[in-house]
């Protein structure tokens, strides 16, 4: 009987508020996939461009989506809503590369088990890429993507010319254990579900 119990409370350590179950850590693909899809902002670091801070990092939050939330329902693209006002989008236009990294520090899920945010347990994923404008039918699943989890985003001002936009992933690095980063190829990480 307690053989049952520790290993339904197992069962529960896995679990995230929106009830899906966390990835094991040997699954680093899916679990990429998995931290993005729970995750509504992450943090988006340029070259800046800007006077007296040119040439150095800058990181900047960014509301994100790779799909409508329910479980399986993420493309696993990051898309974003942007402006050429902003100042973050302003060094993506002199310099399109950039890095992108979601933690589930921003769900319950590492509150309810006490994870620090820098805890490995506490899993957080780092892309680099290239931020990329959308056009045409995949600026309409970006904007359901977006519009979905971020309703405020349709009434934002129109004269501020926003447009959809999309991480370009071309490396993925998982910290979701003790041991250091996984590396995870585009490949591996698009051929699996979350």
């Amino acid at each position: 009987m307690a053989g049952l119990r520790l290993v339904c409370a197992a069962a529960a350590v896995l679990l995230l508020a929106a009830g899906g179950a966390i990835p094991p850590p040997q699954e680093a693909a899916r679990m990429a996939r998995f931290v993005l899809h729970n995750c509504d902002w992450g943090a988006l670091a340029t070259l800046s461009t800007q006077e007296g801070l040119r040439g150095h990092p800058f990181a900047n939050i960014f509301s994100l989506s790779d799909g409508p939330p329910g479980p399986f329902s993420g493309s696993g693209v990051p898309y974003l809503y942007l402006t050429d006002m902003e100042i973050s989008v302003q060094d993506l236009e002199i310099n399109s590369n950039a890095s992108l990294t979601v933690s589930l520090a921003q769900t319950p899920y590492c509150k309810k088990h006490k994870y620090d945010p820098q805890n490995p347990l506490c899993a957080h994923i780092i892309f680099c890429g290239s931020i990329v404008k959308v056009n045409g039918s995949e600026a309409g699943l970006a904007k359901k993507a977006l519009f979905s989890r971020h309703p405020e985003m349709e009434s934002w001002p129109k004269d501020h010319n926003w447009f959809f936009a999309k991480f370009n992933i071309t490396n993925i690095w998982v910290l979701d254990y003790f041991g250091g980063l996984k590396i995870v190829t585009p490949e591996e990480y698009y051929s699996v579900k979350p």
